[in-house]
């Protein structure tokens, strides 16, 4: 049973949101070919407006030149401005020691995947300036212990995803170091043994807290309930895992990966005529507005998996107990934000009202998505 998640005139002051997962978001896209300061600059502000003071901007599969020029770019739009070298915390790399398979690898090039190599890990850091702090990777690949040993004692975390591994390559990986699994339930096969299967075996290792994409589409929210308790909320992480489409009008969009993608009217990105996903449509907040209408979780809980949990994971508790990083959220919507006590953003009467009248013509979201 879905829940009104906020009442008229509800106005409150929360922690800013922090979302390890970030590809891109309208129209501004972590991975382009052409990413340059200003593609990083304009990202930042219009997470801004959404409430996400922090987040780590997502470097997917490619050849190590690819990423690590984009890794330099990031790097470089931090050093230009201090409020988005606040915000921007570190960076997460996604592959490219992913799953090979088809489902598993999802979008990811199969032509750049690549075993774990802690001397790439090293360049990266080199061209990031030290910003790589979650890595993502297949714990079945070859060299992955390894490589989460080494990858851990430099601070850096690796996450288990987009993979195909048996129960017991989870247990040496998670013994190795390994503390996160990235968006659990997505990145695998469409069809998996009853058990055991790696999404129980991940679920039951205590040593793995979960992010889990609560954007209406790539779980359904009887899944995600049932993740969340398994975890406890306390060991669980929403992200957005958004992608440059995210935030755009509803419509058809020619893109570098996947062709020609679908945004409709409730958000959801898909492939034409398949149902297919092509990423995820939502900012973290507008997930935290749909895990708190459709899931059986205090609201409170709720943020906090979008706020608490993920700052003491990456070390950054204080952000949330100074109070200098945070938003004004009225009848639901964004109205002002700040970051390091410096305010970023503030939504005019206009903007307030036509976010209004747009949350109103958006269908419910529903979560029958793979």
């Amino acid at each position: 049973m879905s829940k009104t998640p906020y009442s008229r005139q509800d106005v409150r002051v929360e922690p800013g949101l922090i979302d390890l997962q970030v590809n891109g978001y309208a129209g501004h896209d972590v991975n382009a070919d052409d990413v340059d300061i200003r593609t990083i600059t304009e990202l930042t502000y219009a997470l801004w407006a959404k409430g996400v003071t922090t987040y780590f901007p997502t470097v997917i599969t490619a050849s190590e030149e690819k990423v690590t020029h984009v890794l330099a770019v990031i790097a470089a739009a931090r050093r230009r401005d201090p409020l988005l070298a606040h915000s921007i915390a570190g960076i997460h790399v996604e592959g490219p020691s992913l799953a090979p398979d088809d489902g598993p690898r999802g979008a990811h090039d199969a032509r750049y995947l690549r075993d774990p190599d802690p001397a790439e890990l090293d360049r990266w850091q080199r061209a990031a300036e030290g910003l790589v702090k979650i890595v993502t990777l297949a714990p079945e690949r070859a060299g992955a212990v390894a490589y989460t040993v080494a990858a851990t004692a430099k601070g850096v975390r690796v996450s288990l995803g987009h993979c195909a591994p048996t129960p017991e390559q989870i247990r040496s990986v998670a013994s190795a170091g390994a503390s996160l699994s990235t968006h659990l339930g997505n990145g695998t096969h469409a069809t998996l043994p009853r058990h055991p299967n790696h999404l129980w075996a991940q679920l039951a290792e205590d040593r793995l807290t979960a992010m889990l994409i609560a954007d209406g589409h790539h779980l359904p929210a009887e899944t995600l309930t049932v993740m969340i308790r398994a975890k406890t909320p306390q060991r669980c992480v929403l992200t957005s895992d958004s992608v440059a489409l995210a935030g755009s009008a509803p419509g058809l969009y020619p893109t570098p990966v996947g062709g020609t993608v679908e945004v409709g009217a409730d958000g959801r990105l898909s492939l034409p005529g398949t149902g297919l996903l092509a990423g995820s449509g939502h900012s973290l907040r507008e997930c935290l507005d749909w895990a708190t209408t459709h899931l059986p979780f205090r609201p409170a809980e709720l943020l906090g998996m979008a706020t608490i949990t993920p700052a003491e994971l990456m070390g950054l508790g204080d952000r949330i107990s100074g109070g200098k990083d945070r938003v004004k959220v009225e009848d639901g919507q964004v109205v002002t934000t700040t970051v390091a006590g410096t305010v970023v953003h503030r939504a005019s009467r206009a903007d307030r009202e036509r976010e209004r009248r747009a949350s109103r013509t958006q269908p419910g979201i529903r979560g029958d998505a793979l």
